[in-house]
C-alpha cells in the first residue's frame, strides 16, 4: 500500500506545482430542446473541425485547475500527442525533476514518480489519467480534446438548430454544439458517455481554455493551453520513458486510493 505520506508527498506535488492563479471562465449554458432541423448542419461541422482534425501531432502546455473529487487541482503540464494514441505527459516543477512522467506509444502505458522512485507500468493510459484527475481519457482522445475538435471528427449526417444561435450535430455517440465566433463555426461544447468539454478564449481561430466536467468522479478541471505547436516531428523516444532499475512498483490499485477519488 502506498503510505499515507505518499498521498500528500506524492499526489500533491504532482497536481499542486506553480500555476498562475484565476478563476475559471464562466461556463456557457448550453441550450435543451428538440430544435429544428437545421440543412447546413453538415457544412457547418465541416468548417468547425476544419483546422483541428488535421492535427495529427501535438506539443502543448496544459494549465490544469479545478477540482476531482474533494481535491483541488493545480498544476503545469507538458503534453505530446502523436496520432492515434501516443501519449506523454509530464508533471513540471519549478526546479528540479520532473514530479511525474506518463508515457504510452500504443494502449499500454508507464507512469513513473522521480520523487519516490515508484512505477507503474502496462496500465491503461485512460486509467492513470482518471486515478489522477478523475477524467477516463486516453491519448487519442486527450489530442482530440485539445485539438478543439470535442470527442471526434466523425461526420455527422445531420444536425438540429437550437435556441440562441446554436447547432447540435451527433456522431459516434457525442452531441457537439457549433456556434458562429467571428464568422465561422466553431465547436464550442460536446458531451460524449457522462463527459462534457466547453471551449472559450479563441486566439488565432483556436480555442486556448478547455473545461472539462465529469459528473460520476465529481471532476471538473479546466485546462489553459500554451506554447502549442500542432504537426511537429516527435521522435518515437518522446514515449518511452527511462526508469531506473530500483524503481520500486506501484499497482493502479494503490494510484487510485492516493489519488483525489481515493479514501486513503
Amino acid at each position: 500500500m502506498i503510505r499515507r505520506r505518499c498521498r500528500c508527498g506524492l499526489l500533491a506535488p504532482v497536481l499542486a506545482f506553480a500555476i498562475a492563479s484565476g478563476c475559471a471562465p464562466k461556463r456557457i449554458e448550453l441550450p435543451s430542446g428538440d430544435g429544428t432541423p437545421f440543412p447546413d448542419a453538415v457544412s457547418a461541422y465541416q468548417q468547425a473541425v476544419q483546422d483541428c482534425r488535421g492535427a495529427r501531432t501535438i506539443e502543448v502546455t496544459l494549465g490544469l485547475s479545478g477540482r476531482a473529487g474533494s481535491v483541488r487541482l493545480r498544476g503545469n503540464v507538458d503534453a505530446g500527442f502523436e496520432a492515434p494514441d501516443k501519449v506523454r505527459l509530464e508533471g513540471r516543477a519549478p526546479i528540479g525533476r520532473p514530479v511525474f512522467i506518463l508515457a504510452a506509444p500504443g494502449p499500454e502505458s508507464t507512469l513513473y514518480l522521480p520523487r519516490d522512485n515508484r512505477v507503474l507500468r502496462k496500465a491503461r493510459p485512460a486509467d492513470v489519467v482518471e486515478a489522477l484527475v478523475g477524467l477516463p481519457l486516453d491519448g487519442g482522445q486527450l489530442r482530440t480534446l485539445v485539438s478543439g475538435c470535442g470527442f471526434g471528427v466523425a461526420e455527422p449526417t445531420a444536425g438540429r438548430s437550437l435556441p440562441g444561435q446554436w447547432v447540435v450535430v451527433e456522431a459516434d455517440g457525442a452531441k457537439t454544439y457549433l456556434r458562429q465566433v467571428d464568422g465561422r463555426w466553431r465547436i464550442l461544447a460536446a458531451v460524449k458517455a457522462g463527459l462534457t468539454v466547453h471551449y472559450s478564449a479563441f486566439a488565432a481561430g483556436r480555442a486556448t481554455t478547455l473545461q472539462l466536467q465529469a459528473p460520476a468522479s465529481k471532476a471538473d478541471v479546466t485546462a489553459r493551453l500554451s506554447e502549442m505547436n500542432v504537426n511537429v516531428t516527435m521522435e518515437p523516444a518522446v514515449f518511452e520513458v527511462e526508469v531506473p532499475a530500483a524503481a520500486e512498483p506501484l499497482t493502479l490499485d494503490e494510484l487510485r486510493r492516493a489519488g483525489p477519488l481515493g479514501t486513503q
